[in-house]
């Protein structure tokens, strides 16, 4: 039962994050974009990481797409999202019964990630 919520909580944690990133499709915040290249606002570091490749690499990619090509307007709500994400998957990692499912739920939220990143220019 355990290992259903929690497909369902990452489950739901994706389309969060892919109806976020829909709000905020065109590119009028260019000049924006470009000036907030340097500002760190998140970050990675080994006491972030889950332990689990497919979610370590999805993280990374994810905020680096955030820092280089995302909108100011847009990227408080990305982060918080991404945020929840992190702390649901730490969560789960260190639940034996939840962390096989973890890898192929990560996954699952890069692809949707993938696709909708698109519209800021990210790629994968």
């Amino acid at each position: 039962m355990l290992r259903n919520l929690f497909l369902v909580i990452c489950v739901l944690c994706a389309a969060i994050l892919i109806g976020c990133s829909k709000t905020e499709t065109g590119n009028s915040n260019m000049a924006t974009d470009n000036s907030n290249k340097g500002k760190t606002t998140t970050s990675t570091t080994a006491g972030d990481k889950i332990g689990v490749p497919e979610c370590d690499d999805y993280i990374a990619k994810y905020e680096t797409c955030l820092r280089s090509k995302v909108p100011e307007a847009a990227r408080a709500q990305l982060e918080n999202a991404l945020k929840m994400s992190r702390e649901n998957w730490k969560k789960a990692a260190a639940n034996e019964q939840s962390r096989g499912t973890l890898a192929a739920a990560c996954k699952q939220a890069s692809d949707a990630a993938a696709a909708s990143m698109k519209a800021y220019g990210c790629t994968w």
